[in-house]
């Protein structure tokens, strides 16, 4: 999520300036929100990819809408309660507690989160070999190609001025192998990295899952008890309005503070449970808007379509994570115990190349259907007149952003899991390859120029 700059407005009428009542409390809702951006995402850096919180803190600050805080916004960690606290000038306070195997969570009042009470070793441990080859030995693998060298060289770089790119960590995969990767400084190939909203594409795989599996599918109607037997257009919802942001649901995303998806992530316990209750203001299928809190909406159905919280956890790994044999994996839940689906997945960026190779081999993995089948190519196809999926971005699309992508060297027939400060698995299919690219970029696009032209070079080093 991205932050506007008035944000700041909000704090200074808030610290300084006498308004009525009702504009003081919604100042104090958009503080929260960068408050409890700061304190989670310290949190989650610190105790899971056990990167250092001043360095997480500085870059966090660096965002839109919090720059301008960070006179006035200061956090602290507490290592031995495994907590981060942040506030606005003492004010307007957040905090974030860790829980060993499940990544951090924000408390919100005097009651305490739904904290599961999984074995996540054990879920770790697969009853059979995964279905996906080893990508990859233990050692970092360097590239033997000098166009490819030179590839990773250009998407380390840094501009001479602000905004500046921070990339942690690339991955190429190639014909299932990695054939060359590059991390930053104090992280390596089981570092476990925030995807941000690339949860969301984790969210369609389980979904993809379930659909396979005959749990759902995405011409059901959506499974919401507090839809049951609604008397507007709520009741004519289906899965897959939900997948692709077309509910028509008062939950479009400004990322302003004010908007109730960065309310339900950073204020509510149960996230789910607030954003079911939005109103209808258009047919559903026929409006689409950017909306985290439609995909937390399927994150719920999920957890009640497997049995709950644990079971959740445990589809995960089972179904999803063993089969590509993924490790380095932290699914974070919210304060109600359902799982945290549209922002907080941590994973190292070769289990998130993993993640990719399941979608470039069309759902299958060592000769296993995973994801139902058309589930790529309907993940892929875009939205109305967007360059939106479900759950992924397409370049399959008329849409301008799509050809201008398309013509900046990304393949047509690509798509690919996108997160916020530049957070992204590129797919394409063509040319068997799965790029991924993790970083801290503030640059409103997350650095897609660069994205594009790391893209680019590496097809140039790999197709003959």
């Amino acid at each position: 999520m991205g932050w506007r700059k008035w944000i700041v407005v909000a704090a200074a009428c808030v610290l300084a300036v006498p308004l009525a009542a009702a504009t003081y409390f919604r100042a104090d809702r958009a503080i929260r929100v960068a408050t409890g951006v700061v304190a989670h995402n310290v949190c989650s850096k610190t105790f899971v990819s056990g990167l250092d919180p001043q360095t997480v803190f500085s870059e966090t600050m660096e965002r839109d809408g919090l720059r301008r805080l960070r006179h006035l916004l200061t956090f602290h960690v507490d290592r031995a309660a495994k907590t981060v606290d942040a506030s606005v000038a003492g004010l307007l306070a957040s905090h974030a507690v860790f829980h060993d195997g499940l990544g951090c969570v924000l408390l919100h009042g005097s009651r305490a989160p739904y904290i599961l009470k999984s074995d996540i070793d054990a879920l770790k441990v697969p009853k059979t070999p995964p279905l996906l080859a080893e990508i990859a030995g233990p050692d970092i693998v360097a590239p033997s190609d000098p166009a490819l060298k030179a590839a990773l060289d250009h998407a380390f770089e840094e501009p001479a001025e602000p905004p500046f790119r921070k990339t942690k960590a690339v991955v190429v995969v190639h014909d299932g192998k990695v054939i060359a990767e590059r991390y930053a400084d104090g992280i390596g190939v089981d570092t476990a990295l925030m995807g941000f909203s690339m949860t969301k594409s984790v969210v369609n795989a389980l979904i993809g899952i379930m659909t396979q599996q005959g749990l759902t599918s995405p011409s059901l109607p959506a499974p919401i008890p507090e839809w049951r037997g609604a008397s507007d257009v709520r009741r004519e919802i289906e899965v897959e309005h939900l997948l692709r942001m077309t509910t028509g649901l008062a939950l479009d995303e400004t990322n302003s503070g004010f908007d109730p998806s960065s309310q339900m992530v950073y204020l509510h316990d149960d996230m789910a449970g607030f954003a079911v209750k939005a109103a209808p203001v258009a047919p559903s299928g026929a409006h689409w808007h950017y909306s985290s809190a439609t995909t937390q909406i399927l994150a719920r159905a999920i957890r009640d379509a497997v049995g709950g919280p644990e079971q959740t956890l445990t589809f995960a790994w089972r179904e999803l994570f063993n089969p590509l044999g993924m490790r380095d994996v932290t699914l974070e839940f919210d304060g109600s115990g359902t799982l945290q689906g549209s922002t907080y997945m941590l994973a190292s960026a070769r289990d998130w190349a993993r993640f990719g190779l399941l979608y470039l081999n069309d759902g299958e993995v060592g000769g296993k259907r995973i994801l139902h089948e058309d589930w790529v190519d309907f993940t892929a196809a875009a939205t109305l007149d967007t360059d939106y999926g479900a759950g992924f971005w397409t370049n399959r699309s008329e849409h301008p952003t799509a050809k201008g992508r398309v013509r900046a060297g990304m393949p047509r027939d690509s798509f690919f899991a996108s997160g916020d400060l530049g957070q992204r698995i590129v797919i394409m299919p063509t040319q068997r390859l799965v790029v991924v690219r993790l970083g801290d970029s503030v640059d409103p696009t997350g650095d897609i120029r660069g994205l594009t032209r790391l893209v680019k070079e590496v097809i140039a080093a790999t197709q003959p």
